[in-house]
């Protein structure tokens, strides 16, 4: 009888097909690896809204379509399936109420009226908010006629590969991609959001939506902008967006909390999520009011994707070459150094865990590895505060157990250090 109702058992990350729609004529301009902006792509973690297993139970040859309009993400909600399991002792899941608690109700089920909505889209749907962002990327191989250096496709690895291009936003070549704040007070944003709120569930482990009730969320919105050749159109489609909090921090600023940052699928590994992250940054370190930017519980490629921008950061502000920097490895903690670190760490509003992992990358990078000395007192350096960071846990320890655990530790994290440095600057 299990091997029977198996049968019956889809893998809701496999069925459920999600894709950003546009117009006819906006699909056109398309080509090569740019294809991929309207091709379906699959979740990464279904279980918030089917369970923890990911399973749909009572259909055989189930596919389960959510579309969504690329600019507005107006909602197309479609299930096909061979067969429908019969049965009042087992009955199959109900696919369309379970997914009605996760969605806005004004979706649609109606093909003629979603290809309506998409080309009503294309000509009305404008960003919501003020722009605070853009930056520009040639079109993709086969429309792009300009020459000269700017970014261009992923090479697979993450890291968008140098091509050529001279382009400025007005271009018919430019693909402009531009970044708007907005909050809940800002018009119609609040409906916007219960629209893009999906994609936190789908593709962050253990993301949860956001209270409206709490007044201060702020959100930065990245869209991809299209002009449409030989129109004056300029269409608009959703790439991923980030969302902070403000606490409050001794004894008159505020502390930025990250809290949600994605980037949807067929616009990741091009290095989108850096100028996200970057432009959220930059508008961090342009208020006042703003003493650090921090991160709730990061995922471990949104950690790598914020250590390799702040350390690229932190080079061209010119740290490294600071002459206190350069006599770090073992300075005295409560002298000189220790104000210097303070000051610099304020000035660029870095979370002190945070600098803290990052100038050890940056003294790591130029330590000489021949030199014992500088080694052990670098080790020793990294150890003190791998030690108060985790204070509570080796205290109840044996000097033996305690000495075993910094030592691999110490070794683990020098490794990590090495690979995220090798991702930034080679």
């Amino acid at each position: 009888m299990a091997e029977e109702l198996a049968e019956w058992l889809s893998d809701s990350n496999e069925v459920l097909d999600l894709q950003l729609v546009r117009a006819p004529e906006d699909e056109d301009v398309l080509q090569f690896e740019e294809e991929q902006a309207i091709e379906p792509f699959n979740p990464s973690f279904t279980y918030p809204i089917f369970g923890e297993h990911e399973k749909i139970f009572g259909y055989q040859g189930l596919d389960v379509k959510l579309q969504f309009a690329s600019g507005s993400l107006r909602q197309f909600l479609e299930i096909n399936y061979d067969s429908k399991l019969s049965s009042t002792a087992t009955p199959p899941d109900e696919i369309e109420s379970t997914l009605y608690k996760f969605i806005p109700p004004d979706y649609t089920k109606s093909s003629i009226d979603f290809k309506r909505i998409v080309a009503d889209d294309a000509e009305k749907f404008k960003p919501l908010g003020e722009k605070v962002g853009s930056y520009v990327r040639p079109a993709a191989k086969g429309k792009s006629k300009a020459k000269g250096k700017g970014k261009g496709k992923s090479n697979g690895k993450g890291k968008a590969e140098e091509t050529t291009t001279e382009l400025n936003e007005d271009s018919e070549d430019a693909v402009v991609f531009e970044m708007y704040k907005a909050t809940w007070s800002t018009p119609g944003f609040r409906e916007y959001h219960r629209r893009m709120q999906l994609f936190i569930l789908l593709f962050i482990e253990g993301g949860s939506y956001v209270h409206e009730d709490e007044d201060a969320w702020e959100f930065i919105v990245l869209y991809e902008r299209r002009k449409r050749p030989e129109s004056d159109v300029q269409t608009y489609h959703f790439v991923g967006y980030v969302s902070v909090y403000p606490f409050w921090c001794y004894p008159d600023q505020v502390r930025l909390r990250l809290s949600q940052f994605v980037i949807l699928p067929p616009y990741q590994h091009q290095g989108h999520g850096s100028k996200l992250y970057l432009t959220l940054f930059q508008h961090m370190l342009s208020r006042p009011e703003v003493a650090e930017l921090t991160v709730e519980d990061p995922a471990e490629a949104f950690e790598d994707l914020r250590d390799r921008n702040d350390l690229r950061y932190l080079v061209r502000e010119g740290v490294p070459d600071d002459p206190m920097f350069l006599t770090g490895v073992g300075e005295d903690k409560r002298g000189p150094r220790a104000k210097w670190e303070l000051e610099t760490r304020k000035k660029h509003k870095i979370a002190q865990r945070q600098f803290d992992r990052l100038l050890e990358m940056l003294l790591l990078k130029q330590l000489d590895m021949k030199d014992e000395n500088k080694v052990k007192l670098y080790r020793l350096q990294v150890k003190a505060r791998l030690y108060r960071f985790n204070y509570e846990m080796l205290s109840q320890m044996t000097p033996e157990e305690r000495k075993d655990a910094l030592a691999k530790t110490y070794e683990s994290v020098v490794e990590d250090y090495e690979r995220i440095l090798d991702m930034t600057f080679h």
